[in-house]
């Protein structure tokens, strides 16, 4: 069944076309997510389809038999409900019956047949049970205070309380703009595994790469003002987008470059894309060799590589409450180069406060945190707090420096509009004013401004909400060549899993657990927390006493072991990748660089290797 068509579509905003004369249609049991830069006209046309705006020309036919739900980025409540009676508004007749039957029931002369017939029909419906569904719902988006105003709630709390009525209200299509936005890791997984098996339709836009790969059938990209459709998933829509790129004689070597990086690490996964397709890893490896090899403009890239002393950032036992809630206690760190910290958790654990202690904007109620003389710190807030609306787009960098210095040679130096256009701001809107920008290019030109100051520790506060996937890319290859510490919180599993080599979890009851490797090895390891906790206990056995009890390890040497179980295999891949490259390559300089790269990594892995034996025998 055709849910909607429209044909010819064209719509502006501020002399801007987003689109023009563009037209699709959706049929029942599509599940389409919607791609393209920040700015492009996502939003506004998903608006459009739900009747929020209108075209400028062009016709949009709505099935009139279709009932649908559109859920904003920011929903604004008009009514004074608890969070409950919102959720559960969802479903205004069924409301009205039970409202009804409750007050037959309690007439001075109840009408039995009337009484009996709303009973029948509230049955038929399942609706006795209607309220305890909205607070199950309610609690897995982790909302437990039913009975408070919605216009009380945080802006995040807001959007999940919108959120679980939509999904309530059981419509035939649900229209969804950045439904994970303020959703940490477990509720973004449950949200992906309730689209998956359901049946609604689904139109959508979201930065986030696992969950659109995992529930989309379809992608419809907009670019340079028109529409392009590609049937399958996200995945698919890469690879049918880096063969179009290839076969285009222009195409820029970074463009498809960037496409194979995002394809790679989308077909390694998260354990969280529980529904993955079967990997084409032959595929994209033929398709490699089948590429004709093009040389690029190496850069040598060294951010974040000034001076860190041996102090850097210091927490010792540090501990904080608010509002008579514990979120952290007795937290150690010690920070080092080349950290790569994720920190996940439920919404209200103290993630964001976390960071504000690390900065040196809080202090800890308990504990001590101490900032090194040569620690120059970049903070990336959620919110944005400091863009002056009346200067242009140039002049916001330019506040901060003129320019990054970044290694050796004539290649040292990245400008204000170098770093612009690495993060997609065309030549034409440097010189625009801020107040033109869309949310999203706001976002964006904050996070330039904290990396114009070249810090060399960056603590990244939910970096990828309403991020394009093309700014994900740029920050993602920035912070592959970023040499200091980095500490991101997020709930972008996809992002932890390109950027991080160690998980902290912080669990929402003051408690703080680490785990080594990416956002995929931390799923892992907690699978197995599972199924160890599932299996029955093996039975008490008195140990014998030991004399020569082994010595235990200090916090640094943990933390040193636990990197180095991640590192070598990583270095071990590197290695026999290298390999296999001087087997198949048949330049002699490029074989001769090889074998130098090839005896450092070997040398690396020894020294790596015998350090973890070490460690490993105490």
């Amino acid at each position: 069944m055709t849910i909607f068509s429209c044909n010819g579509l064209t719509k502006s905003y501020n002399d801007k076309i987003l689109f023009e004369n563009i037209a699709f249609g959706m049929d029942t049991g599509d599940k389409i997510g919607i791609i393209g830069k920040n700015g492009i006209g996502k939003t506004t046309l998903m608006k459009i389809i739900a009747g929020i705006e209108t075209q400028d020309v062009g016709d949009m036919v709505f099935n009139s038999q279709i009932r649908y739900e559109y859920l904003d980025q920011m929903p604004i409540f008009n009514s004074n409900d608890t969070a409950l009676d919102y959720v559960m508004s969802s479903k205004p007749e069924l409301m009205a019956w039970l409202e009804e039957h409750r007050l037959l029931s309690k007439s001075a002369n109840p009408d039995a047949v009337k009484i009996n017939l709303l009973a029948h029909q509230i049955e038929e419906v399942s609706g006795w049970n209607f309220e305890n569904e909205a607070k199950k719902m309610l609690s897995q988006l982790g909302i437990e205070e039913f009975h408070k105003d919605v216009n009380h709630l945080s802006g995040g709390l807001k959007k999940r309380v919108a959120l679980a009525r939509s999904l309530l209200s059981n419509p035939d299509l649900l229209i969804l703009d950045e439904p994970t936005n303020h959703l940490d890791a477990d509720s973004v997984q449950w949200l992906q595994d309730r689209l998956q098996s359901s049946g609604t339709s689904l139109l959508f836009v979201t930065h986030d790469r696992y969950f659109l790969d995992a529930v989309a059938n379809k992608i419809l990209e907009i670019d340079q003002q028109k529409i392009f459709t590609y049937p399958g998933s996200f995945e698919q829509y890469l690879e049918m987008k880096e063969a179009f790129l290839k076969s285009q004689e222009a195409t820029k070597i970074h463009t498809l470059s960037r496409l194979r990086v995002e394809l790679a690490w989308l077909q390694r996964g998260a354990k969280a894309r529980r529904s993955k397709q079967k990997s084409r890893i032959d595929w994209v490896q033929e398709l490699a060799k089948s590429v004709n090899k093009v040389e690029e403009k190496k850069i040598k890239i060294e951010l974040g590589n000034k001076f860190l002393g041996s102090r850097i950032i210091e927490a010792h036992n540090i501990g904080t409450s608010i509002g008579g809630k514990l979120l952290f206690q007795n937290v150690t760190y010690i920070a080092k180069p080349k950290d790569r910290i994720g920190i996940i958790g439920p919404n209200g654990s103290g993630k964001s406060t976390f960071l504000s202690v690390l900065a040196g904007i809080r202090f800890p109620d308990k504990g001590r945190c101490e900032i090194g003389m040569s620690a120059d710190i970049g903070y990336f807030h959620q919110e944005i707090k400091d863009l002056n609306p009346t200067q242009s787009v140039i002049e916001a960098l330019k506040e901060i420096a003129e320019y990054i210095d970044v290694g050796i040679g004539r290649d040292r130096f990245i400008t204000t509009r170098d770093l612009l256009d690495k993060f997609a701001f065309p030549r034409y809107q440097h010189t625009s004013l801020i107040s033109t920008l869309s949310g999203g290019e706001m976002r964006r030109l904050a996070l330039c401004r904290v990396l114009m100051a070249n810090p060399n520790v960056l603590l990244l506060d939910e970096p990828t909400n309403d991020f394009d996937l093309q700014t994900l890319a740029a920050l993602e290859e920035y912070l592959d060549d970023f040499l200091g510490v980095l500490l991101i919180v997020s709930h972008d599993r996809s992002f932890l899993d390109r950027t991080v080599n160690f998980i902290w979890a912080f669990n929402g009851s003051g408690n703080v657990k680490e785990y080594p490797g990416n956002y995929s090895n931390y799923l892992e390891r907690k699978e197995k927390e599972k199924r160890a906790a599932r299996s029955d206990a093996p039975e008490k056995q008195v140990k014998p006493k030991n004399d020569n009890p082994k010595k235990k390890l200090s916090y640094m040497e943990q933390r040193e072991l636990d990197t180095l179980e991640v590192i070598i295999p990583e270095m071990e891949a590197k290695k026999a990748a290298i390999e296999l490259e001087i087997q198949t390559t048949a330049d002699y300089k490029q074989i001769e660089q090889l074998s130098v790269d090839l005896q450092t990594l070997s040398n690396d892995i020894d020294v790596a290797t015998v350090r973890w034996l070490e460690l490993s025998s105490f």
